[in-house]
């Protein structure tokens, strides 16, 4: 379908208000509904973007409207088609700037629905399909009326194998296992000893949150028609992501909220209470924080690795988002039982080979004036985890830091480095034989509570030996070895030394 053919629809009786004769002829490649100020992210090329310009008020005048539509154009967008309801008409200032970029720009009168845009565009560009794939005409028509419907996963699954002999199972399953939808809805988890496997290479969404299409019975559905299916699905679930963009976004605020300096002292409840409404959570406790971050590098990966966590783990109601400092967090209503959701983050990290998935989660809040204090710990946690073993996916939970150096691990490595040179003093560089001799003798000698003969015989040196030692050491550091304080300073010096320098420990 081009965009003169969707302008043109007697049907729909769209305005056209600008566009180029070479812009007209451009084919449509799908829909997408945005009342975003910034909306590039969650367009594809060659789709037709409707808005009902709730975004735009007099008020703003140009500037926001150039913003929209210079969006639009690095996204590629097909035509804009402008809902005149909000405002009468399309603004002026609308058409001006869709001139300027050069994008086809009509208006939707307020009488049309815009759902009867959507489906005029599926139904069309399926029906257009029907000679060159596998689906029937007819089936492709149902599949494009309930793309148009913002059918689930489980209606077009049900819809599309519902032609074929009784009994076929086929399942829509994450890269984790977690079964999305299933024909039969009570089929279980049977497809995760699939026959064939198709990929639902659905656009925008990270690695962590892609579908599979799996049969047990290879030879129950032809190829060609599994890859068609597979096609509708990923439509399906770029639909669904840019319906949860306003859940994500509601949760992004929460995050800033509770992240914000002195939150956890005196964060207005009423104010956490409104930010947890509008991510559809309960305004009482108790509740859950975790925090990750991930190795891989493509935006949005580690929000989509705790929504699929979150899902896996099958807990209560929960809200995904981003910290301002852009680490992604999680708010769970209810419990988060530590086996369930240490399975759930094994499973969900293995997704993506070599990109290590780092988490933390802390105790859990009893009420909404507790949560600024949980995402404290859980981030606490979070650098706990990376600073583990280099790569190594890792979930820890505060309940979990049984050591100091567990404690330490969630310490910045810089500041570990610098407190480890301070304490040591001429110590901290062991480059010298006579630095790193002092250095075992006083990791051996506190290791073996401060027993000169214990110490001595680990080292094989005379206990004399060990008593000179200790004094050069106490000499260079300036701390007494018989006085607590002193022991516990210079044992943890040791172990920020371990774990903040390289090669070291």
């Amino acid at each position: 379908m081009h965009v003169e053919n969707l302008l043109g629809d007697q049907n729909l009786g769209l305005r056209p208000l600008w566009a180029e004769d070479a812009s007209l002829r451009r084919e449509i490649s799908g829909v997408t509904v945005t009342d975003l100020e910034d909306p590039a992210r969650f367009v594809r090329a060659g789709e037709a973007v409707l808005s009902g310009l709730v975004w735009w008020t007099p008020q703003d005048g140009e500037g926001k409207a150039d913003r929209f539509v210079r969006a639009l154009r690095a996204a590629d967008a097909a035509v804009l088609l402008a809902g005149e309801e909000t405002h009468g008409a399309v603004p002026d200032a609308l058409i001006e700037a869709c001139a300027r970029h050069g994008m086809p720009l009509a208006g939707v009168p307020p009488h049309v629905m815009f759902r009867a845009v959507t489906e005029s565009v599926y139904v069309r560009q399926w029906g257009e399909l029907s000679r060159r794939h596998a689906l029937p005409g007819h089936l492709r028509e149902r599949l494009g009326l309930l793309l148009s419907q913002e059918a689930g996963p489980d209606a077009i699954l049900a819809a599309a194998f519902a032609h074929l002999r009784e009994g076929t199972v086929a399942y829509v399953v994450t890269g984790a296992g977690r079964t999305v939808a299933a024909t039969p809805a009570d089929a279980g988890d049977g497809g995760l000893e699939a026959g064939v496997t198709v990929a639902v290479e659905a656009d925008g969404l990270s690695p962590y949150e892609r579908w599979e299409l799996r049969l047990p019975d290879p030879d129950a559905v032809p190829p060609g028609l599994l890859h068609e299916v597979a096609a509708v699905l990923a439509r399906c679930q770029e639909a669904l992501a840019r319906r949860a963009a306003a859940v994500r976004r509601a949760a992004d605020d929460l995050g800033a909220l509770l992240a914000r300096p002195g939150a956890d002292e005196g964060a207005e409840e009423a104010d956490i209470e409104r930010a947890l409404r509008a991510c559809a959570l309960p305004a009482e406790g108790p509740y859950r924080v975790l925090a990750a971050t991930t190795g891989a590098r493509r935006g949005g990966a580690a929000e989509g690795a705790l929504a699929e966590v979150v899902a896996r783990a099958g807990t209560g109601p929960a809200a995904v988002g981003r910290l301002p400092d852009g680490t992604a967090f999680a708010v769970v209503s209810g419990t988060l039982p530590a086996d369930a959701s240490a399975g759930a983050w094994s499973r969900v990290a293995a997704c993506v080979p070599g990109a290590p998935l780092y988490g933390g989660t802390g105790t859990p809040a009893a009420g909404p004036r507790d949560l600024a204090g949980a995402l404290a710990e859980a981030r606490y946690a979070l650098t706990c985890a990376s600073g583990g073993a280099p790569g190594v996916s890792a979930l820890v939970d505060t309940a979990g830091l049984g050591g100091l150096g567990a404690l330490l691990a969630g310490v910045p490595a810089p500041v570990r480095a610098v407190y480890s040179r301070t304490v040591l003093g001429p110590l901290f560089d062991a480059r010298t034989a006579s630095a790193a001799a002092l250095l075992e003798t006083l990791r051996t000698f506190l290791a073996c509570d401060c027993s000169w003969a214990r110490a001595a015989e680990a080292l094989h040196l005379h206990v004399n030996t060990v008593h000179y030692r200790v004094r050069r050491i106490e000499h260079f550091t300036g701390r007494d070895l018989s006085r607590l304080p002193d022991r516990l300073d210079l044992w943890t010096a040791l172990l920020c030394r371990g774990t903040g320098e390289p090669g070291e420990g």
